[in-house]
Protein backbone atom coordinates (compact mmCIF):
# COMPACT_ATOMS: atom_id res chain seq x y z
CA UNK A 1 0.00 0.00 0.00
CA UNK A 2 1.25 3.51 -0.56
CA UNK A 3 0.92 6.24 1.95
CA UNK A 4 -0.66 9.74 1.08
CA UNK A 5 2.08 12.36 1.37
CA UNK A 6 -0.28 13.52 4.28
CA UNK A 7 -0.18 10.04 5.98
CA UNK A 8 3.24 9.19 5.31
CA UNK A 9 4.50 12.53 6.86
CA UNK A 10 1.99 11.95 10.25
CA UNK A 11 3.60 8.52 10.67
CA UNK A 12 7.22 9.78 9.96
CA UNK A 13 6.30 12.41 12.55
CA UNK A 14 4.82 9.92 15.17
CA UNK A 15 8.06 7.98 14.66
CA UNK A 16 10.24 10.94 15.20
CA UNK A 17 8.14 11.73 18.40
CA UNK A 18 8.37 8.46 19.60
CA UNK A 19 12.40 8.60 19.74
CA UNK A 20 11.76 11.65 22.02
CA UNK A 21 9.16 9.86 24.73
CA UNK A 22 11.23 7.57 24.86
CA UNK A 23 9.87 4.89 22.38
CA UNK A 24 11.39 2.87 19.77
CA UNK A 25 10.62 4.93 16.17
CA UNK A 26 9.34 2.10 14.39
CA UNK A 27 7.23 0.70 17.12
CA UNK A 28 5.73 4.55 16.86
CA UNK A 29 5.17 4.66 13.42
CA UNK A 30 3.29 1.27 13.14
CA UNK A 31 1.35 2.58 16.35
CA UNK A 32 1.18 6.01 13.86
CA UNK A 33 -0.21 3.93 10.71
CA UNK A 34 -2.81 2.09 12.39
CA UNK A 35 -4.00 4.93 13.72
CA UNK A 36 -4.45 7.01 10.96
CA UNK A 37 -5.94 4.48 8.60
CA UNK A 38 -8.74 3.55 11.56
CA UNK A 39 -8.87 -0.67 10.42
CA UNK A 40 -6.65 -3.68 10.97
CA UNK A 41 -3.46 -4.34 9.12
CA UNK A 42 -1.38 -7.50 9.02
CA UNK A 43 1.68 -7.79 9.64
CA UNK A 44 2.85 -7.91 5.70
CA UNK A 45 0.65 -5.34 5.16
CA UNK A 46 2.45 -3.11 7.82
CA UNK A 47 5.55 -4.21 6.18
CA UNK A 48 5.10 -3.40 2.88
CA UNK A 49 3.87 -0.21 3.69
CA UNK A 50 6.33 1.44 5.99
CA UNK A 51 8.88 -0.47 3.88
CA UNK A 52 10.70 -2.03 7.01
CA UNK A 53 12.15 -5.71 7.79
CA UNK A 54 9.13 -8.40 9.09
CA UNK A 55 11.29 -9.16 12.42
CA UNK A 56 10.95 -5.71 13.28
CA UNK A 57 7.42 -5.14 12.08
CA UNK A 58 6.94 -8.53 14.39
CA UNK A 59 9.09 -7.27 17.31
CA UNK A 60 6.96 -3.89 17.82
CA UNK A 61 3.73 -5.56 17.34
CA UNK A 62 4.67 -7.34 20.35
CA UNK A 63 5.87 -4.31 22.33
CA UNK A 64 2.68 -2.34 21.05
CA UNK A 65 0.57 -5.32 22.57
CA UNK A 66 2.71 -5.09 26.19
CA UNK A 67 1.66 -1.41 25.88
CA UNK A 68 -1.93 -2.48 25.66
CA UNK A 69 -2.18 0.01 22.72
CA UNK A 70 -2.84 -2.49 20.12
CA UNK A 71 -4.77 -5.78 19.86
CA UNK A 72 -5.09 -8.80 17.76
CA UNK A 73 -8.18 -9.36 15.49
CA UNK A 74 -9.04 -11.95 12.52
CA UNK A 75 -11.09 -11.02 9.97
CA UNK A 76 -14.12 -13.29 8.23
CA UNK A 77 -12.01 -15.43 5.29
CA UNK A 78 -8.41 -14.26 6.21
CA UNK A 79 -6.86 -16.39 8.44
CA UNK A 80 -3.78 -13.93 9.21
CA UNK A 81 -3.69 -12.12 12.33
CA UNK A 82 -4.48 -8.64 12.02
CA UNK A 83 -3.95 -5.61 14.45
CA UNK A 84 -5.61 -2.77 15.53
CA UNK A 85 -5.98 0.13 17.98
CA UNK A 86 -7.66 2.32 19.04
CA UNK A 87 -8.88 5.37 16.73
CA UNK A 88 -10.32 7.45 19.70
CA UNK A 89 -7.35 9.61 20.98
CA UNK A 90 -8.69 10.19 24.65
CA UNK A 91 -8.63 6.36 25.17
CA UNK A 92 -5.29 6.37 23.97
CA UNK A 93 -4.37 8.64 26.36
CA UNK A 94 -5.77 6.99 29.27
CA UNK A 95 -3.76 3.63 27.97
CA UNK A 96 -0.36 5.49 27.98
CA UNK A 97 -0.88 7.65 31.04
CA UNK A 98 -1.96 3.95 32.78
CA UNK A 99 0.93 1.96 31.47
CA UNK A 100 3.95 5.14 32.07
CA UNK A 101 2.75 4.92 35.66
CA UNK A 102 2.40 1.37 36.20
CA UNK A 103 5.92 0.88 34.65
CA UNK A 104 7.88 4.23 35.43
CA UNK A 105 5.71 6.07 38.51
CA UNK A 106 4.70 2.97 40.70
CA UNK A 107 8.48 1.39 41.64
CA UNK A 108 9.68 4.42 41.68
CA UNK A 109 7.18 5.48 43.93
CA UNK A 110 8.06 2.01 45.94
CA UNK A 111 11.85 2.27 45.98
CA UNK A 112 11.42 5.85 47.89
CA UNK A 113 8.94 4.42 49.84
CA UNK A 114 11.46 1.31 50.74
CA UNK A 115 14.21 4.01 51.23
CA UNK A 116 12.07 6.10 53.85
CA UNK A 117 11.54 2.75 55.87
CA UNK A 118 14.55 1.77 56.04
CA UNK A 119 16.71 2.77 59.30
CA UNK A 120 19.27 3.47 56.94
CA UNK A 121 18.05 6.41 55.89
CA UNK A 122 18.94 7.99 59.60
CA UNK A 123 22.59 8.03 58.45
CA UNK A 124 22.04 10.50 55.40
CA UNK A 125 21.73 14.13 55.30
CA UNK A 126 18.47 15.43 56.11
CA UNK A 127 18.09 17.84 52.98
CA UNK A 128 18.56 14.15 51.09
CA UNK A 129 15.99 12.81 53.67
CA UNK A 130 14.13 15.96 52.86
CA UNK A 131 14.36 15.73 48.95
CA UNK A 132 13.43 11.91 48.91
CA UNK A 133 10.13 12.87 51.00
CA UNK A 134 9.14 15.56 48.73
CA UNK A 135 10.02 13.53 45.89
CA UNK A 136 7.50 11.04 46.91
CA UNK A 137 4.88 13.26 48.31
CA UNK A 138 4.75 14.55 44.97
CA UNK A 139 4.69 11.74 43.04
CA UNK A 140 1.51 9.74 45.16
CA UNK A 141 0.10 13.36 44.61
CA UNK A 142 0.55 12.81 40.33
CA UNK A 143 -0.49 9.22 40.62
CA UNK A 144 -3.46 10.21 42.78
CA UNK A 145 -4.74 13.10 40.34
CA UNK A 146 -4.44 11.24 37.32
CA UNK A 147 -6.41 8.12 38.46
CA UNK A 148 -9.08 10.70 38.78
CA UNK A 149 -8.24 12.29 35.87
CA UNK A 150 -8.55 8.89 34.19
CA UNK A 151 -11.90 7.94 35.70
CA UNK A 152 -13.82 11.09 34.14
CA UNK A 153 -15.86 10.43 31.44
CA UNK A 154 -14.35 12.14 28.47
CA UNK A 155 -16.64 15.36 27.90
CA UNK A 156 -15.52 15.74 31.75
CA UNK A 157 -12.19 15.24 31.29
CA UNK A 158 -12.02 17.93 28.28
CA UNK A 159 -13.99 20.80 30.32
CA UNK A 160 -11.48 19.91 33.37
CA UNK A 161 -8.15 20.35 31.41
CA UNK A 162 -9.72 23.22 29.60
CA UNK A 163 -10.11 25.37 32.88
CA UNK A 164 -6.77 26.88 33.30
CA UNK A 165 -6.44 29.71 34.86
CA UNK A 166 -9.52 29.76 35.93
CA UNK A 167 -8.82 27.58 38.48
CA UNK A 168 -6.39 29.86 40.18
CA UNK A 169 -8.91 32.65 40.02
CA UNK A 170 -11.77 30.46 41.68
CA UNK A 171 -9.07 29.56 44.26
CA UNK A 172 -8.36 33.48 44.72
CA UNK A 173 -4.63 33.87 42.91
CA UNK A 174 -3.95 35.68 39.79
CA UNK A 175 -1.86 33.88 37.04
CA UNK A 176 1.68 34.97 38.16
CA UNK A 177 1.12 35.27 41.91
CA UNK A 178 3.66 33.39 43.98
CA UNK A 179 2.93 30.32 45.54
CA UNK A 180 3.17 31.61 48.69
CA UNK A 181 0.43 34.03 49.27
CA UNK A 182 -2.28 33.48 51.20
CA UNK A 183 -5.52 32.57 50.26
CA UNK A 184 -8.65 34.32 51.17
CA UNK A 185 -11.09 31.71 52.75
CA UNK A 186 -12.38 29.97 50.21
CA UNK A 187 -16.34 29.34 49.23
CA UNK A 188 -17.90 26.31 49.14
CA UNK A 189 -17.11 25.71 45.18
CA UNK A 190 -19.45 23.74 42.72
CA UNK A 191 -18.94 21.15 40.00
CA UNK A 192 -21.25 24.05 38.23
CA UNK A 193 -18.12 26.79 39.03
CA UNK A 194 -15.82 24.33 37.65
CA UNK A 195 -17.49 22.69 34.60
CA UNK A 196 -19.22 25.55 33.82
CA UNK A 197 -23.24 24.77 31.90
Amino acid sequence: MELTPTASRFVLHWGEMGTRWGVNRTVAQIHALLFYLGRPMHAEEITDTLRIARSNVSTSLRELQGWKLIRLVHLPGDRRDHYETSTQVWELLRTVVRERQQREIAPTVAVLAELLADPAIAKEPAESKVRIKETLELLQTLTAWSDEMLRLDTDTLTKVLRLGAKVKKLLGREPGAAAETPVPPAREISAADLLGP
